[in-house]
């Protein structure tokens, strides 16, 4: 028997996202939220979510906008959109590093600041933020992302203990390598191939986008209400070594 919750999901439109999007479905109303207006749009359709907000999560703007499009009344946030360089720290163009820190950390942060009042009120919440294995245990060629996503950890821990009087519970989810568009369109090609991604992962697969969306749904359960304030690997093991 499952609570209908009112769940809000950044980065909605393609992979883990969207993935999640489509395995909460079923017993919650969904709102997703991306840049692309045109795909969110479909997919409401195709797929029947509660609601969509097309916004860029960079633009100091955004979350007000989404915050008057959608609803007030957000008791589960999924903070799932974010963006990843893969270069030398001397290569980064300075737009590059703001651009991460806007949409990976100072997004997050200002969603949750907007909602948990409601949850305060309501005496319930559930904040999932969707991090990385690269924060976990830092990438080279990537240190402006494992940076953030190191960032979204500490946040993660510090709401946890602020929020938990509140029947309010913040995780993070630490996702490895996963099998969606990230792996094709971030031009890791150019450096490896999966084949070779895979000879760095113990259990030599991709995680799945639907063991992140299980992941969240459990999160969201009365069962995890005692779960906060962790990191989660999902990794195939790739947190541990090679």
């Amino acid at each position: 028997m499952y609570n209908k919750h009112n769940i809000l999901i950044t980065g909605a439109s393609k992979g883990i996202g969207l993935e999640t999007a489509k395995y909460l479905n079923k017993n919650h109303n969904i709102y997703i939220v991306s840049r692309n207006t045109e795909k969110l749009k479909e997919l409401k359709e195709k797929y029947n979510f509660k609601g969509y907000c097309g916004v860029d999560l960079t633009n100091p703007e955004s979350v007000e906008k989404l915050y008057k499009e959608l609803t007030p009344e957000i008791d589960v946030i999924i903070n799932n959109a974010g963006v990843y360089y893969y270069k030398q720290i001397e290569n980064y163009t300075e737009e590059e590093i703001l651009n991460t820190i806007r949409l990976n950390n100072i997004a997050p942060i200002k969603i949750i600041k907007k909602y948990v009042p409601y949850m305060k009120e309501k005496k319930w919440g559930r904040i999932i933020n969707i991090g990385s294995i690269s924060g976990a245990v830092g990438e080279a060629n990537a240190s402006i992302y494992s940076m953030t996503k190191s960032g979204l950890m500490g946040l993660t821990k510090s709401l946890a203990l602020e929020l938990a009087s509140f029947g309010i519970t913040v995780n993070t989810i630490n996702p490895g390598w996963v099998d969606t568009e990230l792996i094709e369109n971030e031009n890791l090609e150019e450096d490896f191939t999966k084949e070779e991604i895979l000879q760095t992962i113990p259990q030599r697969r991709f995680v799945s986008p639907e063991e992140i969306a299980s992941a969240c749904e459990y999160l969201i359960s009365e069962n995890a209400r005692t779960l906060t304030g962790q990191s989660i690997n999902i990794c195939a093991g790739l947190s541990i070594g090679c």
